[in-house]
Order: structure tokens, then C-alpha cells, then sequence
């Protein structure tokens, strides 16, 4: 088998079963694939099979089975694409029919949602805002918000799972691709200042009539755990609280232990000329000097088997934030921690909730 396919599996697995693909298909794809050339493909043929689902319910009229196969579709068609940069057009094209599925999906979920487009920098960062199930006088809201941000290597698309334990806390969410990320990797590079994107961000929030933009907080998991502390140190205390999940706080230090596939995705996204020059690059996404401006409440979440990101990163961070701050350390958790969910997303949900929740400012 491919090194890099063992790579993959290896790294990813409990990620990929975490948030939406079934431990069966799972085994099927990664079963028949011996060649990192036949991923993505392997991956969008699956993903067409629960399209096809949905796309059947629709016809007959089950809105509600077509929102959720058209939704694990969606994660299918993304987890083809995620590092898959060595065939670009094949790459967009798996990206193109995730997007797809999940804006299909979006109005037929329990919990509908609806596409946000924000203009940025003479493009356009794209999110998903989904709103709780609610009673009484606050049904139509505005309701707490939690800010989504992805990684590296993930998308809104993604993030379907992790949303639902807010919503089920009576959170709203808002799941937004960066600059470098998603619909904005094509035409953004990646940045390690993430303050322009976190105001354009807080401002479209403060538009919708569903969000209480007094009751924001922000999540993000990867390096979507480095750009989280980075909008919570632009914004202030603007942001209720902030949610870092295996983030690291120097990338480049990192660099020389990431696997291949992570540093060609990086350079990729990064618009890096070269493996020098990505290495350079990642080394401006720093949290020196940006820490010490976080005023939010900060719950840092990391594993200790992480073989990304060295997991000292987050005492670093406990040690150089300058708000209240918590350290969520899991001994058996991986990057990202997606082995031990249980672990660690109901609380961290719990943790946002009793911030977000009492009466606004």
C-alpha cells in the first residue's frame, strides 16, 4: 500500500468515523485503495452512492432522510478531497459536488440551515448558520452563537457533527471557510492574521436577525484551533468565549514532524513556491504576541498522542493567554481528539453554553 494512503488511515480514521462516515464504508474505501492516485476518486463514488439517496428522496418527497443522506454525502465528497492536492481539478471537482450536497441539504435538515456569503478582499468567505430547536418567546431568536472554524485540511462541510452538540444546547452555529480554507482556498491563501476575516465574520453576524451578536463565542479544531485564539485576541471582548482544539502556536516549529501529505496541503493553500518557502510561511502563524490580547475565557483542548502538534503547545498557550483560562488534556486523545469525543465535545459544548447562555451584556 502507498505510504501515503498508510498515512492517511493512520492519522485520520477516527475522524473520518467521528464525523459522518460509517465505520462500513469506511472499511470498504479504505479496503480497496492502494494507491494515494485512487483516493479521492475512491472516496466520490462512495460519496455519489448516498447522493444518489438523497437525491431519489427528494423526488418522493422524504425531505427529511434526503437533508440527511445529502448531508453524509457532502462529508464523503469532502473527506475525497481534504489533502488530495496532487490532481487540483480532480480535487475541486469532489469539493464542488461536497458543497453541493450539503447546500441541498441544508433546508431539509431537523435543524435547517441556510448558505451565507460575505464579501472579503474582493472575493467572498463562505458560512452555514444553523439555529437551534427553541420554545416560547425566544423560538425565532436571536440566539448565542458559536463560530466554527476549520483546519487545514477541513471544511464547513465537515463540521455537520460538531454542530449538532451546540444546537442541542440551544446554540446557534456558524461554520465559516477562511481565508485558505474550503470555497476561499481557491482564491485566498492562508494567513496567520486572522484579524481581517474575524471582523468581516463578527460584522455579518451582527446582520442577522438570528444571532445576538452580544453572545458570540468561537471554536476552531486544528489549526482552526490556532485561528480561533487569533480572532479572540483581534476581537476582544467581543467574543464571549474561545475554544482551542488541538491548535498549535508556532506552525513552523512544527513543520519538520507533520506528515507529507500535511505539508503539501499547506503549501498548496499557502501559495508557497516551494517546500522552503511553505516552511517560512508557516512560521508567521504564530500566536506570539497575539496571545497576551485574549481577554474571552479560553478552554484549551489537546491530546497527549497527538503526533502533529506536540501537545506542550497547549500548556504554552495556558501559560501565555492572558484571560481565564482551562487546559482540557486527554492522555489517550489523538489530533484533534476525534478517538476520544466523548471525552471532550458534550463538555466543551457544556463549557460555551454556560458562558453564552445568561442574559446578554
Amino acid at each position: 500500500m502507498d505510504d501515503r494512503v498508510t498515512s492517511a488511515i493512520a492519522h485520520w480514521a477516527p475522524r473520518f468515523t467521528t464525523n459522518g462516515v460509517t465505520v462500513s464504508d469506511f472499511q470498504r474505501v479504505t479496503g480497496r485503495v492502494e494507491r494515494w492516485a485512487d483516493w479521492c476518486a475512491a472516496w466520490s463514488d462512495m460519496g455519489a452512492e448516498h447522493e444518489a439517496l438523497g437525491r431519489r428522496a427528494l423526488d418522493e418527497g422524504r425531505l427529511r432522510s434526503a437533508g440527511q443522506h445529502l448531508a453524509q454525502a457532502s462529508v464523503y465528497f469532502h473527506f475525497g478531497k481534504f489533502v488530495f492536492v496532487e490532481d487540483l481539478d480532480q480535487m475541486r471537482t469532489a469539493h464542488e459536488r461536497a458543497v453541493r450536497c450539503l447546500d441541498d441539504a441544508l433546508p431539509h435538515l431537523a435543524r435547517p440551515g441556510r448558505r451565507i456569503e460575505m464579501p472579503f478582499e474582493g472575493t467572498r468567505l463562505v458560512g452555514v448558520l444553523r439555529c437551534p430547536d427553541a420554545t416560547g418567546a425566544g423560538a425565532a431568536g436571536p440566539h448565542p452563537t458559536v463560530v466554527l472554524l476549520p483546519g487545514l485540511d477541513s471544511t464547513k462541510e465537515e463540521l455537520h457533527s460538531t454542530e449538532e452538540t451546540f444546537l442541542d444546547r440551544g446554540l446557534a452555529t456558524f461554520s465559516v471557510d477562511g481565508p485558505g480554507q474550503g470555497e476561499a482556498e481557491y482564491d485566498l491563501p492562508i494567513r496567520g492574521d486572522w484579524s481581517a476575516p474575524a471582523e468581516t465574520i463578527l460584522a455579518t453576524l451582527e446582520s442577522l436577525p438570528e444571532v445576538d451578536a452580544d453572545r458570540v463565542a468561537v471554536w476552531g479544531v486544528s489549526l482552526g484551533g490556532y485561528y480561533a485564539p487569533r480572532v479572540a485576541a483581534a476581537l476582544g471582548d467581543r467574543v464571549r468565549a474561545c475554544v482551542a482544539l488541538a491548535g498549535p502556536y508556532d506552525f513552523g516549529d512544527c513543520w519538520d514532524q507533520l506528515p507529507e501529505l500535511t505539508r503539501q496541503t499547506f503549501r498548496v493553500r499557502s501559495r508557497a513556491a516551494d517546500d522552503a518557502d511553505a516552511r517560512r510561511i508557516a512560521s508567521t502563524l504564530t500566536l506570539d504576541g497575539s496571545a497576551e490580547k485574549i481577554t474571552a475565557p479560553l478552554l484549551i483542548v489537546f491530546g497527549r498522542q497527538d503526533r502533529l502538534i506536540p501537545w506542550q503547545y497547549a500548556e504554552r498557550l495556558q501559560r501565555t493567554a492572558g484571560s481565564e483560562v482551562e487546559l482540557l488534556m486527554l492522555e489517550d486523545g489523538n489530533h484533534g481528539c476525534a478517538n476520544v469525543a466523548p471525552w471532550h465535545r458534550p463538555y466543551t459544548a457544556d463549557w460555551l453554553a454556560a458562558r453564552l447562555k445568561p442574559e446578554p451584556r
